[in-house]
């Protein structure tokens, strides 16, 4: 009898906590994200902890296991050790799921989990998984559904997003297999490199499985090019995916948010392009000891993997400041919303673009291809800069003070962990135990995204049922 009341007691907590669990997805889903988010973060820690994850069959140290857990959590790139050697084949099957894992985005994969548990899709689970395709969710308040997926669409935004990870990762590796064979890649190894480079491109992380690198293929322009379309449809993000899985080429169905990714994307991979190939064309280091193709294909390269890819075939510590600076640029930018990049989006900089263009005409409103903007959304993409390169300035003082590095590097790859790239100087691989603390909480922050950390870590949200006096300081 006893016993029993001893089960009886345990099932009760059990069932409290799960009830809170449930109240939490409630109150506040972005907090609960954060919470799994965080616990996927420990237990790849805990795995590459594992002697057998190691190629030499030790622990490998807690500093150097945490950051590669939320470096392939948040399919950032960035290492600390060398991913080629320093894992066995357990480490890197534990990094290639990672990546998937981490790809999915933090609302959505809470809100896969949660469809597992309850085997079926609620209304809780679509406010969730709504989130990661429209940050407004993450608030109180009307938000208009029209702007990216409604919550009737969440279900099917859901298998396109498991959907179109599968077959386009299965796509990609069927492209590379023949073209590492080529490279002389063993058969047998290229099996598995294949599908590795695949999900590397299309989670925008930018791991190689072999310590060269890209460097034995940086002339195998198909390989290179493969690479580049999977960086490509991982960048522009899940809705975008979802649009033109369903309208194709009808171009007027389009939703505002699909036609301001792919402009806005489109636009900067050429324009940093160009600026890359007019910055670098001279530098013997880089582009300069290349013909004119070759020096404009490895333009288009690297300004798409700035974008968030990761890969790199010159060496970015080569590059001269100022392409250092404009690389840095197009990282804090990123990719589209709900997609496997990072950045502040590209949809951010496209509604700042607009608003700034409308302010200089004297428009009363924010307006592009027949729609109106509302003024909530550009105070969140305001928000959203504001908190990037708050914890953009934070994380490079920290940094810059902790290892008396020149702050162009820090700063580059501050960003390119911050914007979940993977690009590195070479200073990321030389950071201190707690020079990559640092650098890890910038990655989580990046990737988590900052409307969604902004809003885990406030007070609920209160309505307010009155207004203040209106009174206008002097701006500008």
């Amino acid at each position: 009898m006893a016993g029993e009341t001893v089960v009886v007691r345990a099932l009760r907590r059990l069932r409290r906590r799960w009830q809170g669990l449930r109240d939490l997805t409630t109150s506040s889903p972005s907090r609960f994200a954060v919470l799994v988010f965080s616990s996927l973060i420990l237990l790849f820690t805990a795995l590459f902890s594992l002697p057998a994850a190691a190629a030499d069959g030790r622990p490998t140290p807690l500093a150097d296991a945490l950051f590669t857990a939320v470096s392939t959590i948040c399919v950032t790139g960035l290492a600390t050790v060398d991913m080629g050697t320093h894992w066995s084949p357990l480490g890197h099957v534990f990094v290639f799921i990672g990546v998937n894992v981490g790809a999915l985005g933090v609302l959505t994969l809470a809100s896969i989990l949660g469809l597992v548990i309850s085997k079926r899709l609620g209304l809780r689970a679509k406010l969730i998984a709504a989130g990661d395709s429209n940050p407004m969710r993450a608030h109180g308040g009307p938000v208009n559904e029209g702007q990216t997926v409604r919550l009737g669409e969440v279900g099917q935004l859901l298998s396109t997003v498991a959907l179109s990870t599968l077959i386009i990762e299965a796509a990609l590796a069927v492209l590379l297999y023949p073209a590492l064979l080529i490279n002389g890649v063993d058969p047998l190894t290229a099996l598995w490199e294949a599908p590795y480079y695949a999900a590397m491109s299309f989670t925008n992380t930018g791991f190689a499985p072999n310590a060269e690198g890209l460097t034995p293929f940086a002339q195998d322009y198909f390989l290179l090019t493969v690479l580049m379309a999977g960086v490509f449809l991982g960048s522009i993000g899940f809705p975008v995916i979802f649009t033109l899985w369903r309208h194709q080429w009808h171009v007027r169905r389009w939703s505002l948010h699909t036609k301001l990714t792919l402009i806005t994307t489109v636009v900067l991979f050429f324009a940093g392009a160009g600026v890359f190939l007019l910055l670098e064309y001279e530098n013997p280091e880089t582009f300069g000891s290349m013909d004119a193709w070759d020096t404009t294909f490895q333009a288009l390269f690297l300004s798409a993997m700035t974008r968030s890819g990761g890969f790199s075939v010159i060496d970015i510590s080569e590059l001269n400041g100022s392409s250092l600076v404009v690389g840095s640029m197009l990282m804090f930018v990123g990719g589209g919303s709900a997609s496997t990049a990072g950045g502040i989006k590209v949809t951010t900089l496209a509604v700042l673009a607009l608003a700034v263009f409308s302010e200089a005409k004297g428009r009363q409103s924010v307006e592009a291809f027949g729609r109106r903007i509302p003024s909530d959304v550009q105070r969140v993409a305001l928000s959203v800069v504001a908190w990037g390169a708050t914890i953009v300035a934070v994380s490079t003082i920290t940094i810059a003070q902790l290892t008396k590095a020149p702050v162009e590097f820090v700063l580059f790859d501050v960003i390119s962990g911050f914007a979940t790239v993977g690009l590195s100087t070479g200073l990321t691989a030389e950071l201190p135990d707690s020079a990559s603390y640092v650098l890890a909480a910038t990655m989580f922050m990046g990737r988590v995204g900052t409307v969604t950390l902004a809003a885990a870590v406030a007070a609920t949200s209160r309505s307010q049922h009155y207004s203040l006096p209106v009174e206008r300081p002097i701006v500008g």
